[in-house]
């Protein structure tokens, strides 16, 4: 069954997880603050079919049909009709929160409501919505680059109900996509995993046991792992990823501390992403 999809944020998670919604043949409205971002969003939507999508290529004709499934934006108010909503925004309990309230005030009763958040635990989000809607609230974490991650953390709050869960699972599975069930904890499961071997990778620096090159060369080729540690955190940003850490440590202690070399290259400007530098990313002079 088409299901009526919205997304709130158009940055690279929340653009990519419309575009998976889209090429499931759904009708998707994509919310951003102003239409310049939603521009931006659509353009390296396009750009990334034009590449191939999850090892598929598409013609002129195919892009621009997916696209337009895709509607671009900036008034919350247009989601009153949709099925399911995820909200894909900064990663911090205030700027999620809002949104949720806007959605409580737009969304109609029955309305899934899901959260693609990486760390924060979906009964804290559940907060912000009244009890009577927390029942339709749940937690997606998708993986970046959406389009060609296969895993989504599926994790229901204390409220969320069984109908809820199932119903998440297998829209996931509509779209192409493998669904985990996932205790609701600070982290998840993957995140969990992950950091821990990112905090031990900075640290094997710090004490000048390998470059970074050549422990990301050790992760691909002795470990299997398709991009090392190093790349990832520049994919993703060093300061991204100190968030992150923060947020478990304070819910799990020191062992998730982010480490003092992390910090100091984030308060540098050596934190990665989209084209600056970062761990194996050089910084451009001039």
């Amino acid at each position: 069954m088409d299901q009526k999809i919205g997304v709130v944020g158009a940055g690279l998670m929340g653009a990519e997880i419309a575009l998976v919604f889209a090429l499931a043949d759904h009708d998707v409205l994509l919310n951003d603050r102003d239409q310049q971002s939603l521009g931006r969003a659509l353009a390296r939507l396009r750009t990334l079919m034009e590449k191939g999508v999850a090892r598929g290529f598409y013609e002129q004709g195919q892009i621009d049909a997916v696209l337009a499934r895709i509607r671009p934006v900036s008034d919350l108010s247009t989601f009153h009709d949709r099925d399911i909503v995820t909200e894909a925004v900064f990663e911090a309990v205030e700027v999620k929160s809002a949104v949720l309230k806007a959605l409580d005030e737009i969304c109609k009763p029955d309305c899934l409501i899901t959260s693609n958040t990486s760390t924060i635990p979906i009964s804290t989000l559940a907060a912000a919505l009244p009890i009577e809607r927390r029942p339709h609230f749940i937690g997606t974490h998708y993986f970046s680059p959406v389009s060609r991650m296969n895993l989504v953390e599926v994790i229901p709050g204390f409220d969320t109900t069984g109908t809820t869960l199932e119903e998440v699972m297998a829209t996931i599975i509509s779209i192409g996509k493998t669904p985990i069930h996932v205790k609701d904890v600070a982290g998840f499961a993957v995140n969990r995993m992950l950091h821990m071997f990112m905090i031990e990778a900075v640290k094997l620096v710090e004490e000048g046991v390998a470059t970074p090159e050549d422990l990301d060369t050790a992760c691909r080729l002795g470990l299997g792992h398709p991009i090392g540690p190093f790349a990832l955190m520049d994919a993703v940003t060093s300061s991204l990823c100190v968030q992150a850490q923060e947020i478990m440590q304070e819910a799990y202690g020191e062992r998730f501390r982010p480490p003092p070399l992390l910090k100091q290259r984030v308060r540098a400007g050596y934190a990665g992403g989209k084209g600056q530098p970062g761990w194996i990313t050089p910084a451009v002079s001039g």
